[in-house]
């Protein structure tokens, strides 16, 4: 009976030896105790994630936007900004008068400002410059014919300055 159990010690010994992992102080051949808190410790930690794992947080807390879906052509986001009231102004001329002049002001007073007559009038959107007209009659009342539009670029930089 020694033999067998002889021979399992052995092959304990070589199994333990192969294993990797144990304490430096265990592998001596010196403490039990040490090689199962070493065995322990280490099925207590928990595994890191493999690297393929991780993902960025944007793709969890940011979400993409999705293009408008048109609409019989027309985009979603466009029709919404088609609705919003925008204030249309003509400008014939300006001037500048002291408040003197301004408070004697009466039925019938002219007022000269710096426009030219036949010059071009300025039509802004939301105060900021669009375009240039002249002025026409419709139907009894006044309108515009616009002559010259702002080159879209123009009026960003315009937009930029201000």
């Amino acid at each position: 009976m020694t033999e067998a159990t002889d021979a399992d010690w052995a092959a304990a010994m070589a199994e333990q030896a192969a294993a990797p992992g144990p304490a430096p102080a265990a592998a001596a051949g010196g403490d039990d105790w040490a090689a199962a808190l070493a065995e322990q410790t280490a099925a207590a930690r928990p595994a890191a994630p493999p690297p393929a794992a991780v993902q960025p947080a944007a793709a969890h807390v940011f979400q993409q936007i999705e293009p408008a879906r048109p609409v019989g052509g027309v985009d979603l986001d466009m029709e919404r900004i088609k609705n919003i009231p925008v204030q249309l102004t003509a400008e014939l001329g300006r001037t500048r008068v002291t408040i003197k002049n301004l408070l004697g002001l009466s039925q019938g007073s002219v007022v000269e400002l710096d426009g030219l007559a036949g010059q071009p009038l300025d039509v802004f959107i939301n105060g900021y410059l669009i375009a240039q007209g002249e002025v026409v009659v419709v139907n009894d009342k006044y309108g515009i014919r616009l002559t010259d539009i702002v080159v879209p670029s123009e009026r960003i930089q315009k937009l930029a300055r201000s």
